[in-house]
């Protein structure tokens, strides 16, 4: 995009260090696609027509079944205030929340964090465990703290939160947008916050990529990205991701 290219995508096997569960898998295929001089906002639009067509090529119907629960995927999707639903949901304000409150809710969840996870670590564990499940319905998840996401634009009217979406439902994520970030001093101190996190423990935390960093101060235009992996695909068949995966790494016969 630095380049000039103003719509990109990619499909392909991505690895990450994220361990494996009945969601992830380290090494997957995943579709990203950005889209230079448009918003978070924009990018909702189109995904939720490409969810929708997804979901009635495959069905015959927006409506699908999940745990006994009618799932309907037509209509505009509502957009979930990140900070409200953990407020109301957890009794917590991110506007003011400490590492130590953050803990002792976690804790109180059954949750034992790293004794390297930061306040964002805990914001989100705490949320992926109480307040995830709770969203079966469709619905876009925007706006929240920066510190859960280094690679997001900042809002305009609060720097504390970032103009991200993720498109919930199932009681999980299937999939993720947002405006880029394409302030280079901003990006750089991410990072290097990021790599603290890191040093200290965190596997998953951002590598620190100079490369990148040379591409935003080049000048990246503003542009808003999205990506989608084969999760989608394992919550409509009810199954593991590792039993639904696309290209599976198998071991040769002989």
């Amino acid at each position: 995009m630095v380049g000039g290219y103003e719509r990109v995508f990619e499909i392909g096997r991505i690895f990450r260090n994220e361990g494996i569960d009945r969601e992830h898998l380290q090494d997957y295929t995943q579709m990203e696609c950005y889209a230079a001089y448009k918003d978070y906002e924009w990018m909702m639009e189109k995904t939720q027509t490409l969810y929708q067509a997804i979901v009635f090529d495959l069905f015959g119907s927006l409506r699908t079944s999940f745990g006994g629960t009618e799932v309907e995927w037509s209509g505009d999707w509502p957009r979930v205030e990140y900070y409200e639903i953990f407020e109301r949901e957890t009794g917590i304000s991110l506007e003011g929340a400490t590492e130590k409150e953050l803990l002792a809710k976690a804790k109180s969840l059954g949750i034992a964090p790293e004794p390297f996870a930061g306040k964002g670590r805990l914001i989100d564990l705490v949320f992926k465990k109480a307040v995830r499940p709770l969203l079966v319905q469709p619905c876009f998840l925007i706006n929240p703290p920066a510190a859960i996401e280094p690679l997001a634009k900042r809002m305009e009217e609060d720097p504390a939160r970032v103009e991200r979406f993720q498109i919930m439902a199932c009681g999980t994520e299937l999939g993720k947008g947002f405006s880029e970030l394409n302030d280079p001093r901003d990006q750089r101190a991410r990072f290097e916050e990021q790599m603290r996190l890191r040093e200290g423990g965190d596997k998953e935390a951002q590598m620190f990529d100079e490369g990148f960093l040379e591409a935003l101060e080049h000048g990246m235009p503003p542009a808003a990205g999205f990506g989608m992996s084969e999760r989608l695909f394992a919550v409509f068949m009810g199954k593991p991701v590792r039993e639904t995966t696309i290209f599976p790494l198998m071991r040769k016969e002989k």
